[in-house]
């Protein structure tokens, strides 16, 4: 269980990274475009998710993670004034989940912790908000990639190139490591 601790915490780091680079490579008018009323941004995205990541993370050993302060429903309007400042707020909820999950140990994993007065071992609710942040971030990404259009730089092996990458992949030699760690 030691390697799924390792593990997670590099799963995180992932797909924020993900986020990161989705990020750079957009104006704050893209990333505070709605296709429609009812449609949320990417910085409405990001601005839900550090609700979360505040509400879940924050004292989640000893406190439920749905917090009494926590407005889930202003997390829907948009409120960032510019991309440095949406930003500032992302590095917030990611510092809180780190905080919040590198110093468990293996016997942490299945103490009972609640979210909205449901208990979770904490390795159900790792993989929970895994499983939600990867959601919304594919959704930052997808709405990155159709703003960018052919500008978009790839965020993984772009399309076309799958043959070299295997080719270049299986040249080296067979190692256990995790995938991001060439990333």
């Amino acid at each position: 269980m030691e390697s799924y601790l390792t593990s997670i915490i590099k799963q995180f780091e992932y797909y924020k990274s993900l986020g990161d680079k989705t990020f750079n490579q957009l104006t704050f008018d893209e990333i505070s475009w709605q296709s429609s009323e009812d449609s949320n941004s990417i910085s409405i995205i990001a601005k839900h998710m550090v609700g979360n990541m505040l509400s879940r993370w924050t004292n989640f050993l000893a406190e439920d993670g749905e917090k009494s302060w926590r407005n889930r429903e202003d997390e829907f309007i948009a409120s960032y004034t510019s991309k440095e400042d949406m930003i500032a707020s992302w590095e917030s909820g990611w510092h809180c989940l780190f905080k919040g999950i590198t110093p468990l140990t293996t016997p942490d994993l299945e103490t009972i912790i609640y979210i909205r007065n449901e208990g979770h071992t904490v390795l159900e609710a790792i993989n929970r908000q895994l499983a939600h942040y990867s959601y919304h971030i594919g959704q930052i990404v997808f709405l990155g990639k159709l703003l960018k259009g052919e500008d978009w730089e790839s965020l993984s092996i772009p399309k076309g190139q799958s043959s070299t990458y295997n080719t270049k992949k299986f040249n080296q030699e067979k190692s256990r490591k995790h995938f991001t760690d060439d990333l």
